[in-house]
């Protein structure tokens, strides 16, 4: 099964709202690999806190530096520097770790003549758009292509929003990645249809505004969200 990574067009669009959604409507795992800046919490722990099932389980980061910039320049304030292969090596245990269980469910399925049952998709998000620096030679869409993932693209409506997703768009096309399509958050005019229309990628689903985000808002939209999504993967 492919992992599903959520990318945005920018900074603060809302990967993170998105992500715990997504997360929550496939009950599926979460892994941030790489979080630049934890002084507040870091988004692993807000998705622990956020969604509302039993079937999620949220993977450790394999970078987690304090500056909260760019990826390769946190990375650099603390001299290391972030290796895609070490990412792509964490992302074998744990897909070593699934298979390992379905094998187990498919043994008690069969033999107490049960339904099989699949294990969890695993979301993961990325660190800003496709063309954040993870390294001095590499950027997020890079990692993608490692992962050999499936892209949920955010972008959240505001003046400028139509350049900035469709330059993202662009950058799928020319990296060939695997787009599902577009779920957009927030309310500015109707620049949603004009984005599809221009990048060819379907839309998912629109998240309104919410000044509080609880459980409830969450699962809300994870409802209306989930029939739409499945159909997509």
């Amino acid at each position: 099964m492919q992992p599903i990574f959520i990318t945005g067009i920018g900074t603060d669009v809302g990967k993170t709202l998105i992500a715990a959604i997504v997360t929550q409507a496939l009950q599926a795992d979460y892994w941030k690999p790489i979080q630049a800046g934890f002084s507040e919490g870091t988004d692993s722990k807000w998705i622990n806190q956020i969604i509302n099932n039993k079937s999620t389980t949220i993977y450790n980061e394999a970078y987690k530096l304090k500056l909260p910039a760019s990826p390769h320049i946190a990375a650099r304030d603390e001299k290391i520097n972030i290796n895609l292969d070490e990412i792509l090596n964490q992302f074998h245990k744990i897909q070593n770790t699934k298979n390992k269980l379905q094998e187990n469910i498919n043994e008690n399925s069969l033999s107490e003549n049960l339904q099989l049952s699949t294990v969890n998709y695993l979301i993961i998000e990325g660190a800003g758009g496709l063309m954040v620096p993870l390294n001095d030679h590499e950027f997020v869409a890079d990692l993608i292509k490692k992962l050999n993932a499936k892209v949920i693209l955010v972008s959240r409506n505001y003046l400028g929003s139509i350049n900035h997703s469709l330059l993202t768009a662009m950058v799928c096309k020319q990296y060939n990645l695997d787009v599902v399509g577009w779920i957009f958050n927030d309310q500015y005019l109707q620049y949603e249809d004009e984005i599809v229309r221009w990048s060819g990628f379907p839309k998912i689903a629109s998240v309104p505004f919410e000044k509080n985000i609880n459980k409830d808002f969450i699962n809300e939209q994870a409802n209306k969200i989930k029939q739409s999504l499945t159909d997509l993967l």
